[in-house]
């Protein structure tokens, strides 16, 4: 059974800003105050191993955070939720 966990912050390959910079990292805080982070590939394998399922908070919801594929590369992002486009991309910079 996988456990849930609230994404954060992220961290890009390049400039934080770029819309079209990759998401290198997901990162947040765990209930005992201490900080998490994982690459991109090892998120997306525990995403797709049920180990755990990620989440965004948009204005009080919950977002899932999906695997996706664009030209055979797999990426993460949040499943629309008619708010917004860049859950992700939206969230700041992980320490």
């Amino acid at each position: 059974m996988s456990t849930r966990h609230q994404v954060h912050c992220i961290n890009k390959r390049g400039n934080h800003y770029d819309a079209h910079e990759r998401i290198s990292h997901i990162g947040g805080v765990n209930a005992d105050g201490s900080r998490w982070k994982l690459p991109e590939d090892e998120a997306i394998k525990a995403i797709e191993d049920k180990k755990y399922e990620f989440f965004v908070s948009v204005g009080g919801k919950s977002v899932n955070v999906i695997v996706a594929k664009h030209n055979e590369r797999k990426y993460l992002k949040t499943e629309s939720d008619g708010y917004s486009p860049d859950n992700l991309l939206s969230l700041p910079e992980c320490p």
